[in-house]
């Protein structure tokens, strides 16, 4: 029951879609029959210009024989001359018949006519204005008539007749006009007007006695039994069709502990077995939904073809599905040629990159010296020839893509192009930025830098951001047009191939000889890991501030990424050897009463035998 509620509902829905697309092919139907319409009548004004020039010569011609019978013998030249005159008003008659001919097998070409078709089959065409009457319109009270005919009780065929009139021949019946058959109408058929009469007639006839068969009482009776038939016979394939499909359910719930495992790849897991269960049976019903579908539709067609009235009904409902098909083929068929065009554009860039991609690697391993051309170039220049290169494949294949030239796709080209444009205006400074750092060779990955306030390593660029890991194991990523804009420090540079010098400055009284304080500096410098023994360390006298002397310390290193350390250990090294030669760091400043050193060396650091210097008070001031 309930399936037969949904067929009733899904059949609904298809004559409602099916009006809908009538409607529109209406539309369509009544836009094209009016050029039709156009371009018949010019042509039967065009043959009436003919019929009226044929009219003349006829009369000429009467007129020409009535006075060639009423020449004496005698008088031959004159009779000759009437006869040539004769003879060319034939000719020309001849002539003006051909031309017909040639212009009706040219429209033959691309018009088709009107058919008469009072019920499904097509009795012939209508190609000539009759009066004020146009072809369709002819076509259309012939089809009324016909139909007249057939309601008629009484019709017999002995009384449709050809009757032979003045410019017409007509199809009568009980003094009612049902056909006229003009010159031109012959003309369209190639046949005689008496022929072409006979022959519709034959044709009516056969065609009433066909549609008073097909609706007989006993014929509906029949069609109604085999559309019966046909729709008990779709309900049971529907039934076991659901029969199988709660069979296969089964199946698939019984062996969800056995074969039903999921799905892995490699070492993650797409689907759990459950997941599989629900994603297999929605597949099942999706599909057990789409052959009912299809059963249906395919079902209406057979329905409609059964009962005479709903036969176009049913080559319409077909035409849904061949004429999208014959339209896709078609399509693919036209297109092989771009097709081939496109593949062979792609071969050709492809083959490009990757003699742009050899030439990368020559250059990158070494292999390969252009002068200027440093070897940490080569990769991001072959990314920038091969987004290049990749534009300019898409410029050259895009008039051979599908729908290339169509309005629409013209359209959505300007709006991404235009949205691409006003929403990357900062991607694309940041772009830039990138490229140039590149060529400006400033940092590259693993490299100690100070960008601004950020000190760390690089540790990656992109042609967006650069991304910079402090020693404190923070990623701080910077924008590359901020990168260009701020001052950059680069501590790993030079360092392999010169050292780099780390240095730090202590201040001490001028008291103690700068020469003593030399070699201090140069005994920690010395003792502390890291630091070169070659070139030696030095000290520069910075400054001779007011109570004390600036001696700042230098020395080379080639580990720039262990500086934190490397200073670390150097300043307790400078306050050991200080501590231990009993000199005092006068930095920071700080005022106290003490006794002499001995407030400011750790205990642990003075001699056995060391003596304290008499008491005095010394104050340290800065004005």
């Amino acid at each position: 029951m309930k399936v037969l509620i949904r067929f009733i509902l899904l059949f609904i829905t298809v004559l409602y879609s099916a009006s809908g697309v009538f409607a529109q092919e209406d539309s369509t139907a009544k836009e094209s029959d009016s050029l039709k319409n156009e371009a018949l009548i010019a042509n039967t004004k065009y043959l009436q210009r003919l019929d009226s020039i044929k009219i003349a010569d006829s009369l000429k011609r009467a007129a020409l024989e009535s006075e060639l019978s009423s020449l004496k013998t005698t008088d031959n030249l004159k009779k000759q001359e009437l006869l040539n005159e004769l003879e060319a008003i034939k000719q020309a008659e001849k002539d003006a018949l051909a031309q017909k001919i040639r212009r009706i097998d040219s429209l033959k070409q691309f018009v088709t006519g009107f058919p008469i078709s009072p019920f499904t089959d097509t009795i012939c065409y209508v190609y000539a204005k009759l009066g004020p009457f146009s072809p369709q319109a002819r076509a259309h009270n012939v089809e009324e008539r016909i139909k007249e005919l057939e309601d008629d009780v009484l019709f017999n065929i002995d009384s449709l007749k050809v009757y032979e009139s003045e410019q017409t021949v007509d199809l009568l019946y009980n003094d009612v006009i049902v056909l006229s058959i003009t010159d031109r109408d012959a003309l369209w058929m190639g046949e005689s007007t008496v022929g072409l009469a006979n022959k519709y007639r034959e044709a009516i006839i056969k065609s009433v006695k066909a549609h008073r068969k097909a609706t007989s009482v006993q014929t509906l009776l029949k069609e109604i039994g085999l559309a019966i038939l046909v729709v008990i016979f779709v309900v049971v394939l529907i039934k076991y069709i659901n029969k199988f499909y709660k069979w296969v359910l089964l199946k698939i719930y019984k062996g969800r502990h056995t074969w039903v495992k999921g799905v892995r790849i490699r070492n993650y897991e797409l689907f759990t077995a459950q997941s599989q269960i629900g994603a297999m049976k929605f597949a099942i019903n999706a599909i057990r939904w789409l052959v009912i579908a299809i059963l249906i539709y395919l079902m209406l067609p057979v329905l409609f073809s059964i009962f005479p009235w709903t036969k176009n009904v049913a080559g319409t409902l077909f035409g849904y599905v061949l004429d999208p098909l014959k339209k896709i083929f078609s399509g693919i068929w036209n297109y092989l040629p771009d097709l081939f065009t496109v593949i062979v554009i792609w071969i050709v860039f492809r083959y490009v990159n990757k003699g742009v991609k050899f030439l990368r690697d020559e250059v990158r391993s070494g292999a390969l010296n252009l002068p200027g051309f440093y070897p940490d170039w080569a990769t991001p220049t072959y990314q920038i020839i091969r987004i290049l290169l990749f534009a300019f494949m898409i410029i050259v294949m895009f008039p051979y893509l599908p729908g290339s030239d169509s309005p629409a796709f013209q359209g959505v080209s300007v709006f991404l192009g235009v949205l691409f444009t006003f929403g990357s205006s900062g991607s694309l400074s940041n772009i830039v930025a990138g490229l140039v750092l590149t060529y400006m060779r400033a940092f590259k990955i693993g490299d100690r830098v100070k960008i601004g306030e950020v000190m760390g390593d690089i540790i990656e660029k992109t042609l967006l951001v650069t991304r910079v890991r402090t020693i404190k194991n923070e990623d701080i990523t910077i924008p590359n047009s901020t990168v260009m804009n701020s001052h950059t420090i680069n501590y790993t540079s030079a360092s392999k191939r010169y050292g780099l010098i780390v240095h730090s400055t202590v201040t001490i009284g001028y008291d103690v000889p700068w020469r003593k304080v030399h070699e201090l500096l140069i005994n920690a410098a010395a003792d502390t890991e890291l630091i070169q023994q070659y070139p030696k360390p030095f000290v520069l006298q910075t400054s001779l501030d007011d109570y004390y002397v600036s001696y700042q310390i230098n020395a080379y290193t080639k580990q720039p990424g262990k500086q934190a350390v490397i200073y670390s250990s150097l300043h307790q090294n400078i306050q050991d050897k200080f501590n231990e030669a009993g000199v005092e760091i006068m930095s920071p400043h700080y005022q106290t009463l003490r006794d002499g050193n001995a407030t400011t060396i750790p205990s642990d650091y003075l001699p056995d035998d060391y003596v304290p210097p008499p008491f005095n008070v010394k104050t340290d001031k800065k004005d």
